[in-house]
Formats: structure tokens, C-alpha cells, sequence
């Protein structure tokens, strides 16, 4: 009898423990196929997105097309042209980003920064236009999945960002600096950049108590 019990008790242990580890995989699973998709879509875009650029010049052929990219049409005020604007799951985008050393592939959205924009790609905070004089802050999540900047602590002095503007623009930024500091300082916003382009990637450290910075400047 006494063995009995013990069976059917070890059978209910073992159904508890496999429903637990195919629980487990599903989740796993299913966030993996939800970053791969993300990440697909995310680099899907500024594939074509830099396919419309050549050496930094814009291709104006390329850029009036409406079936390769769907395009808001918008009015300058003060010069009355109208200028192509690219937007990205319903954001507008200022730009791309491309960092090879950690397979990163976004549209840079446009301010503000929101929590939806933070869950789509990564978001301009602060600073001049891209590819611009002076520092440009891009801020975006770390998940610690691979997602955004989950993989910033991975860059090292010396590794590439490259940029694409609206304009067709390409500019190689250098990472110079990489530090990690709490998150009310903002005292690396504003920095003499020596008339140069530089930009600046924010994000949370992995136990999300400070934040890391990287600092990269064009050569």
C-alpha cells in the first residue's frame, strides 16, 4: 500500500515537472521568435533604408519612390519644398543606426521619448539633428534578450556605429569612451565636440541601477 502511494506521488511529481519544463520552453520559445521578428523587421528597414543612399549622397530617383517606402509628405515653412518622411510602425524616423561589433540594426525615432518608441527601436533624447555639429544622445532599452541596446556592454574603445541621416548622409563614429554613471546625470549631454559629430548611446546596466554610456565621435 505504502508503495502504491509512493508511486502515484512520484508520477504527480514527474507530470508537475514536465508540465513545468514544456511551460518553460513555450516562453522561451515564444520570446525568441518575438526578438527574431523584431529584429528582422527592425534591420528589413534600414537595409532599404541605406539603399536608398549612395557614398553619403541622396538618391533622389530612390527617394521619391512610394512603393519602396511608404512616405508622409511634409511642407518646410520656411523655404515651401516638400521633404520625404520616413516613418517606422507609425513613427517618424530621423535616421539609422548600424553597429556591426553587436549585429545592431535600428531606425532612430524621432522625440520624444516615449515608452511605446522605447519598445520599437531607439529614440533621439537630446542634441543637434544627426550627423550634425555637436553631440547627439540616442537612448534605448536593455532588455538583456539582445533587443536595442541589451548589448552595449559588449562594445569595446575603438569599435564603429555608422549613421544614415534623411539627407542620405553616412557618417562612421569611432567609440572613444564607455562609462558607467547614475541615472539623473546629464552633465555628458552637453560637451565641446570640437565643431565634429558626435553622438552618444544610453542605456541601463544590466541590474538596471546606473547607466551605461557610450561616447563615439567621427574621425
Amino acid at each position: 500500500m505504502f508503495e502504491s502511494k509512493y508511486s502515484k506521488l512520484l508520477t504527480v511529481i514527474l507530470v508537475i515537472i514536465i508540465i513545468a519544463i514544456i511551460g518553460l520552453l513555450g516562453f522561451l520559445g515564444y520570446e525568441y521568435i518575438e526578438n527574431y521578428i523584431v529584429n528582422k523587421d527592425a534591420s528589413e528597414f534600414v537595409d532599404d533604408f541605406a539603399g536608398e543612399v549612395s557614398d553619403g549622397q541622396a538618391d533622389e530617383n530612390n527617394a521619391s519612390s512610394d512603393e519602396t517606402n511608404p512616405l508622409d509628405n511634409i511642407k518646410d515653412a520656411e523655404t515651401g519644398s516638400s521633404k520625404s518622411k520616413r516613418t517606422y510602425k507609425g513613427f517618424g524616423v530621423l535616421g539609422t543606426m548600424e553597429i556591426p561589433a553587436t549585429n545592431l540594426k535600428y531606425p532612430i525615432l524621432e522625440p520624444n521619448v516615449t515608452t511605446k518608441k522605447l519598445d520599437t527601436a531607439v529614440v533621439f533624447l537630446f542634441g543637434t539633428e544627426i550627423n550634425q555639429s555637436g553631440n547627439t544622445v540616442i537612448v534605448g532599452h536593455n532588455y538583456r534578450n539582445g533587443l536595442f541596446f541589451s548589448n552595449n556592454k559588449k562594445l569595446n574603445i575603438g569599435d564603429k556605429i555608422y549613421i544614415t541621416d534623411n539627407d542620405g548622409k553616412k557618417l562612421t563614429y569611432t567609440i572613444y569612451n564607455k562609462f558607467e554613471t547614475t541615472p539623473e546625470d546629464t552633465s555628458f549631454y552637453q560637451r565641446d565636440t570640437g565643431g565634429k559629430p558626435e553622438v552618444t548611446l544610453s542605456t541601463c546596466t544590466d541590474d538596471s541601477k546606473a547607466r551605461l554610456i557610450i561616447c563615439a565621435k567621427t574621425e
